[in-house]
């Protein structure tokens, strides 16, 4: 029966196990409850090894989300996937993943913690790798590599720890704060968030890992992996000093401006959707920076919807498109895909921060913030320059989809979009439509009244507008003498290849070593070793052999030639 296949049943037990936390979450808010869980597994002469759990309204919201989508995603999944031999250990991969996250989540202790992180980085690798072939193979090393530099940062924390005498950080966050051990351990922190989050200078392997299947990049890209640093920053917060707060921001904003402009030069459908996952987390990570917790968890969870959304869309896309991902060859998409087209441009303008769609309460919400901050000039400009370039991403990419001509082919019949697919979109956007008011409501249950000058007020909006129009202009450019990024070639290199970043992290840690590996195996292993070596060694024993070999080939000349030299020998010792 269709009913009682795995990826069916992880749905059903997911979703429901998504229902009762959401519930569990809302209670908690309401009650302003925080439950710690210990189990006690051994206890060895007065030494007890304790599994600790934290319960309260994060863990459980966020934990609520992220099953929520993994179980929309399997069931999307059951189609997208349709035909693959090794279905089974797809959906349990998948499986693992979610429960490594939810390691992370309800983890209080630093053990705990790295079991689900690194638990996160070995399952991404195994799914980035599921189309075995060598761009996949490559994606996914350069995924767990980045990722091993936050494990061995998350390593050097519970070694620092036991100055604390406990790894459950969350009982030093305020009392150590200020101290040089807690300073140490916060950058730390910051760095294992930075790797995971793909934060500058390590945001290379994220549009890499697209070589991932859609499903999969629609799970990691919106409520798990990426998210995984963000949530570990939200949680070390409180103990991060003004320093690491102001490097934070810096870095985070950084990432923001890179990941906005790269999307404005790529075409490849996956690679944009991935460089505005980039964008948002340095969203998250600068409103964190600037002390906004609650603002910045309330945008990963309206951001997780709206990314997962767009990430489904894309993937029914690229199934009807016979696998074809550049948008150069799509067009009048709405025409042919309306259901699909629908909800991608509504996950589209949830990204943009349209009107009371998920996206617009939180960044809405943190423009302003910002805008009511303490904040310099230069950190004030990224943050707005960068919201114009996402509605300008989303609105070239809307443009090169949705209008224009088909350019795929003369005459191409787009395959129907599966009924488990559009159960799991839709479900997701009745959430883009109605989660952003409702979370909003649960997570600021006071109203705050934000006073701001005219101009202030309007700028989001002016630069909004001001994005959508150049994303148009984009959308309208023509190869031709006239490009101006033609003529601008290395300029155009720099900014639309993520500021050289891969050359950094892939070409340049591979190119070079595996040249010095070339000249040194060309000289010293084929070279002088093999001289003085094993061939040199394999000659001369050859030549001894063979004049040893001539010695005893019994000819007639080499006994008289002894007999001659034994009578000389025997005379000379006769006449002594």
């Amino acid at each position: 029966m269709k009913f009682m296949t795995i990826s069916y049943i992880s749905f059903i037990f997911l979703f429901f196990c998504s229902m009762f936390l959401f519930l569990g979450g809302f209670y908690f808010i309401v009650e302003d409850l925080i439950y710690f869980i210990e189990w006690e597994i051994i206890m060895v002469n007065s030494g007890s090894v304790v599994m600790t759990l934290l319960f309260d309204w994060m863990s459980l919201l966020f934990m609520s989300f992220v099953f929520f989508i993994s179980s929309l995603v399997i069931l999307y999944s059951d189609y997208y996937m349709y035909g693959d031999y090794n279905m089974n250990r797809f959906i349990y991969l998948i499986l693992l993943f979610v429960m490594s996250m939810m390691f992370l989540i309800i983890s209080p202790n630093m053990i705990s913690i790295l079991l689900g992180w690194d638990g996160l980085g070995l399952i991404s690798y195994c799914l980035v790798i599921y189309y075995q072939n060598v761009k996949s193979y490559n994606a996914g090393m350069l995924t767990a590599l980045s990722n091993r530099i936050g494990d061995v940062a998350l390593l050097m924390v519970i070694a620092w720890m036991l100055n604390f005498g406990s790894w459950n950080y969350v009982y030093y966050l305020e009392c150590m704060k200020g101290s040089n051990e807690m300073f140490m351990i916060g950058l730390m922190v910051i760095l294992a968030g930075m790797t995971k989050s793909a934060q500058i200078p390590f945001s290379s392997w994220l549009p890499a890992a697209m070589a991932a299947p859609t499903p999969v990049s629609a799970l990691v890209h919106s409520s798990t992996l990426v998210t995984a640093g963000v949530y570990l920053l939200i949680r070390f917060s409180p103990s991060f000093s003004m320093s690491l707060n102001t490097f934070l921001l810096l870095i985070s904003s950084l990432t923001m401006f890179m990941a906005g402009v790269g999307a404005n030069f790529e075409f490849d459908l996956k690679k944009i959707i991935a460089l505005s996952t980039l964008s948002q987390l340095g969203l998250m990570m600068s409103i964190l920076s600037l002390g906004f917790i609650n603002l910045s968890f309330f945008h990963l969870l309206t951001h997780a919807l709206f990314k997962a959304l767009l990430f489904m869309c894309a993937g029914v896309i690229i199934h009807s498109m016979s696998d074809s991902q550049d948008i150069r060859y799509m067009g009048n998409l709405s025409l042919q895909m309306p259901l699909t087209s629908s909800c991608l441009m509504i996950s589209n303008f949830a990204l943009c921060g349209m009107p009371f769609l998920a996206g617009f309460y939180s960044k809405d919400l943190i423009l302003e913030m910002v805008s009511l901050n303490y904040l310099n000039i230069f950190g004030f400009f990224l943050f707005y320059i960068s919201t114009g370039l996402t509605v300008c991403y989303s609105f070239r990419l809307f443009y090169y989809t949705m209008c224009g001509d088909f350019n795929l082919s003369t005459f191409y019949f787009m395959g129907e979009e599966s009924k488990d697919m559009m159960v799991g979109m839709l479900s997701l956007l009745m959430m883009v439509i109605l989660g952003g008011s409702m979370l909003s409501w649960m997570i600021f249950p006071t109203p705050f009244c934000i006073f701001l000058p005219f101009y202030l007020k309007t700028l989001v909006l002016v630069v909004s507008i001001l994005g959508g129009w150049i994303g148009y202009e984009l959308s309208m450019v023509k190869v031709g003498d006239l490009l101006i990024s033609l003529s601008v070639k290395n300029f155009s290199e720099f900014l639309g290849s993520m500021w050289y970043m891969p050359y950094v992290s892939t070409y340049g840690m591979c190119y070079n070593p595996l040249i010095l590996g070339y000249f040194s195996m060309k000289s010293f292993d084929n070279g002088w070793n093999e001289y003085f070596g094993g061939q040199g060694m394999y000659t001369m024993f050859m030549n001894m052999a063979g004049f040893i070999q001539w010695w005893q080939f019994n000819n007639l000349s080499v006994f008289l030639m002894f007999f001659v030299m034994w009578i000389i020998v025997i005379m000379l010792m006769l006449f002594n």
